[in-house]
């Protein structure tokens, strides 16, 4: 009786779905700006580790409570309430636990940088509530925006104090982010072609990441020159252009979008190790 009482708890509380971020697109925006963070600042040490913690207990708490929202608009079935609340009380206690620890190594500072996730946050629940949170790219953007401020909170808590460099990396990084969403929304937008259109119509409807990972390049490269960082860097960024245009010219009619996610990810995942070792060697 013990052992099926047990079964039946791991049942209703150990439910993939309600614990873990099933957005994977989203987790490279998140662990990626932290590698960068952890790179450029030459380590991890313990003060980085409760940044880290943080980072991670905000970043997993957000989906048990979008199953919450779901379950009180009628999107998921009530029985989901108990574990979605179970969930939250975790990655709740594992955030207050991080942030007391950044607090007694006077980190303090850097829990500011969770505001900004507030509005998003919101922003992103009300759209559940109203069943119109899926194709949002602005959205989307926003939350990489937040999410890219963990490369900065690492590296400044790396480093024990707040400087310009921090600043660059977030912005830096939201660049790309930004090209990196609008790429994947061309290349779901393309599933729906019937065939194979000109090349005048491929370029037109992929406009928009190209100007943006093509304008990163001369942007970075820009500032680059200005004397901000070293040159190097601009590098990284050909890699998310190469891809933009790749899949401008090749269509991806027909291919699965799990097939789309998993390609764009494995090319952010270039990028950031891209970035993290150009602005290392630089250093």
């Amino acid at each position: 009786m013990a052992i099926q009482s047990t079964s039946s708890l791991k049942r209703i509380f150990f439910q993939r779905h309600i614990a873990v971020p099933i957005e994977h697109g989203s987790w490279v925006f998140l662990l990626g700006p932290i590698l960068v963070g952890l790179v450029v600042s030459e380590g991890l040490t313990s003060n980085q580790g409760w940044v880290i913690l943080a980072a991670l207990a905000g970043f997993f708490f957000r989906q048990p409570l979008t199953i919450l929202v779901k379950v009180m608009s009628g999107r998921r079935p009530s029985k989901e309430r108990l574990p979605a609340l179970f969930w939250m009380g975790v990655y709740g206690l594992i955030g207050l636990i991080a942030i007391l620890g950044m607090l007694s190594r006077g980190l303090g500072f850097l829990v500011v940088l969770a505001l900004p996730a507030l509005p998003v946050l919101f922003w992103h629940l009300w759209l559940v509530s109203r069943r119109e949170e899926r194709r949002k790219p602005i959205v989307e953007i926003a939350g990489s925006g937040v999410l890219g401020l963990a490369a900065p909170a690492v590296y400044w808590a790396g480093i024990g104090h707040l400087n310009l460099n921090g600043w660059l990396l977030w912005l830096l990084l939201w660049l790309q982010a930004i090209g990196s969403i609008l790429y994947a929304y061309l290349r779901l937008s393309q599933r729906e072609w019937q065939s194979v259109p000109p090349l005048q119509t491929r370029l037109s409807a992929a406009r928009l990441p190209l100007a943006v990972c093509g304008g990163s390049i001369a942007g970075v490269g820009l500032l680059a020159l200005s004397g901000w960082f070293s040159p190097l860097v601009t590098a990284a960024y050909l890699i998310q252009f190469a891809e933009a245009v790749w899949g401008a010219l090749k269509p991806a009619i027909g291919v699965k979008p799990v097939l789309i996610g998993m390609r764009q990810l494995m090319i952010s995942s270039l990028f950031m190790i891209s970035f993290a070792l150009l602005w290392r060697a630089a250093g």
